[in-house]
């Protein structure tokens, strides 16, 4: 090759490299975009499915423990909460968790009947400090009107001795009552204004003699606007309509309970009551 050639072919330039335009920076910059407008919440509602998932697995553990309770206890459910004065000071003894005077918690009536208590007694799609005691899972509330038997504070009696525990407690139905085993719930998901519940009450104030009470045992409907609830039978479904209550006020609904979001399973007693 001559020089003169040579010279030429050096002295040609490189092509130079081609950058994006500003109108196909925003196109790609526009495709991402709707690409995580898709993902982002198909991936919620996987989470969220998931959660409610296993939100039901844990209801229908607690409902095989109780009943396994229950049958090693004359046929009689677990009660709800009782108090027992002790040497050492009141005991509470609820249906998930005893509280000992020193703040100390334990086992309950049916955590040696669930498989891994830890996970089964907490809700998945709960995130907050228990509301009663120091109970280190929560989230989900046991039928107390009707089912789980409820005791008083101890109580000095004519005698002046005290009196504690089943002496002072109202008792729940007896088994041979519990007929409507298909529609009446056992566990479910508890909340009111304050976070969870661990004690689910009927609205129409049957046997608490406190609306206040009543209105701070209702039913969470956290999972995307429903709330799970497992039934007598042991079988667990949702249920996806809030209903305010026969009784509900104003002051209650959005005062006590957090209405909308928490609420009964229907205005009267028919989900509650197994007669």
């Amino acid at each position: 090759m001559s020089r003169a050639r040579i010279q030429a072919a050096r002295g040609k330039s490189a092509p130079s490299a081609r950058g994006f335009t500003v109108v196909e920076t925003l196109a790609v910059i526009g495709a991402i975009a709707v690409l995580l407008a898709i993902t982002v919440p198909a991936m919620s509602s996987v989470r969220a499915s998931a959660r409610a998932g296993k939100c039901q697995s844990n209801l229908r553990q607690l409902g095989v423990a109780a009943t396994s309770y229950a049958l090693q206890n004359r046929d009689r459910y677990p009660a709800a909460i009782l108090y027992e004065l002790t040497s050492a000071g009141l005991v509470t003894k609820a249906w998930d968790f005893e509280q000992l005077a020193d703040g100390t918690v334990r086992p309950g009536a049916i955590w040696e009947f669930a498989s891994g208590p830890a996970e089964v007694q907490q809700c998945p799609e709960f995130e907050g400090a228990s509301t009663f005691g120091g109970d280190p899972y929560t989230g989900y509330n046991y039928n107390t009107t009707y089912i789980g038997a409820e005791g008083r504070f101890p109580e000095l009696d004519a005698d002046g001795r005290w009196r504690d525990g089943w002496k002072v407690a109202r008792h729940g139905l007896a088994s041979g009552q519990l007929r409507r085993t298909t529609t009446t719930a056992l566990f479910g998901d508890g909340g009111w204004r304050g976070g969870a519940n661990k004690f689910m009450r009927a609205p129409s104030n049957t046997v608490e003699n406190d609306l206040q009470t009543v209105y701070a045992g209702a039913q969470s409907f956290r999972h995307g606007g429903c709330t799970h609830v497992c039934y007598l039978d042991g079988h667990v479904s949702g249920a996806c309509t809030c209903h305010e209550g026969p009784l509900a006020t104003p002051e209650l609904l959005h005062g006590v309970t957090g209405f909308p979001a928490n609420g009964f399973l229907a205005d009267g007693d028919s989900p509650y009551d197994p007669r």
